[in-house]
């Protein structure tokens, strides 16, 4: 089964976000970083997927035009198989990637990336819905804790629990980089 590894938003911007910080980013790079430098040596596909939106202008962390649409600091170094610019959560929304994976004949998507709940979760959905397998990889997205409406805190920790528990066996298989590597070398590449 042919796969490919997206790469979902590990962009600077995110660090001239109010809520960013860096706790658990040393864990979260060392498991993407396993995740991609996995599947190089594998010749699995990784594809870069970034996301901009907003006013274009140098003061918009997620506009082209401020310099931050761009790897994160600490990400492995890799050249991407093709990268997509995308305004929606979903990376299937509008970018071309649909069309690049079909082309490509890939059958199973392995996701990773920032944040969490958001741009991963929604991007495994839609693709679980639209037909391919998906991995979750959860020790290599990365989130932030939230203050819920009540204003009460939202930990980053119970995010990552909560979006794992409503997409496992549902919309995707959920496993650690290690073990989305080892699936691959069981004949799932």
């Amino acid at each position: 089964m042919k796969s490919c590894l997206i790469v979902i938003d590990a962009q600077e911007s995110f660090r001239h976000r109010p809520y960013f910080t860096e706790r658990d980013l040393p864990a979260w790079l060392a498991a993407q970083n396993a995740l991609i430098a996995g599947c190089v040596a594998r010749g699995i596909p990784v594809l870069r997927v970034l996301h901009t939106d907003g006013p274009k202008t140098a003061g918009n962390p997620f506009a082209l035009e401020s310099g931050h649409v761009a790897p994160l600091a600490g990400l492995l170094d890799f050249t991407p198989a093709a990268t997509f610019l995308k305004s929606r959560h979903s990376a299937l929304v509008g970018t071309g990637l649909d069309v690049w994976l079909t082309q490509h004949g890939v059958q199973r998507l392995i996701v990773s990336g920032i944040r969490t709940e958001q741009c991963c979760e929604t991007t495994t959905r839609h693709a679980s819905d639209l037909g391919w397998r998906v991995d979750f990889v959860a020790d290599a997205t990365l989130t932030w804790d939230m203050q819920q409406p009540d204003g009460s805190l939202f930990s980053a920790a119970d995010i990552k629990v909560r979006t794992v528990t409503v997409l496992s066996e549902r919309f995707a298989t959920i496993c650690t980089a290690g073990q989305a590597l080892a699936r691959m070398d069981g004949g799932l590449a």
